[in-house]
């Protein structure tokens, strides 16, 4: 807990405004005391009991939309679940995509891709690392504490497109 001397009026208003400052900004749900005359008896705690969550779900088709934007990847590649639900028709746009959610609220992202042969993997792990982290940071506010891209087939365009049908 910071705690602000009171030295005089304007030099103490600055440190208040910059403890609330650094105070607001979002770290975990603790509990955020201001003390703002330096007077231990007139401590105020702010609570809330707001909540943003998101489910793995909605983590896992960000990452799957914002690997597919990347060039040289054909598609993803799924687990026999995902396999069964295709064949019943569903589309499964999480598909080659697992998330794990840390302790500290970060996101640890599996990724399972078919490329285009001829690429450099490299180059596409890089883009896919980056286009991913851009996209869940602007979309959630969440921070990537990991990628792990796994390349589990390369094919020309033309026999990708043959496959898929």
């Amino acid at each position: 807990m910071a705690e602000i001397e009171q030295t005089n009026s304007e030099d103490t208003q600055d440190q208040v405004e910059e403890f609330v400052a650094v105070a607001a900004e979002p770290e975990d749900d603790a509990a955020v005391t201001v003390d703002a005359d330096g007077d231990d008896d007139d401590e105020e705690l702010v609570e809330s009991e707001d909540s943003l969550t998101y489910s793995n779900g909605v983590i896992e088709k960000i990452v799957a939309m914002a690997t597919r934007e990347v060039p040289h990847v054909l598609g993803m590649k799924g687990n026999l679940m995902h396999f069964v639900q295709e064949q019943f028709g569903a589309e499964n746009l999480t598909k080659g995509v697992s998330v794990e959610v840390t302790d500290d609220n970060r996101v640890v992202v599996n990724i399972s891709v078919i490329i285009e042969y001829g690429a450099y993997a490299p180059d596409i792990f890089e883009e896919v690392k980056e286009r991913v982290t851009e996209r869940l940071g602007a979309m959630t506010g969440l921070e990537v504490a990991g990628i792990n891209l796994r390349i589990e087939d390369v094919l020309t365009p033309e026999e990708y497109e043959g496959s898929e049908e």
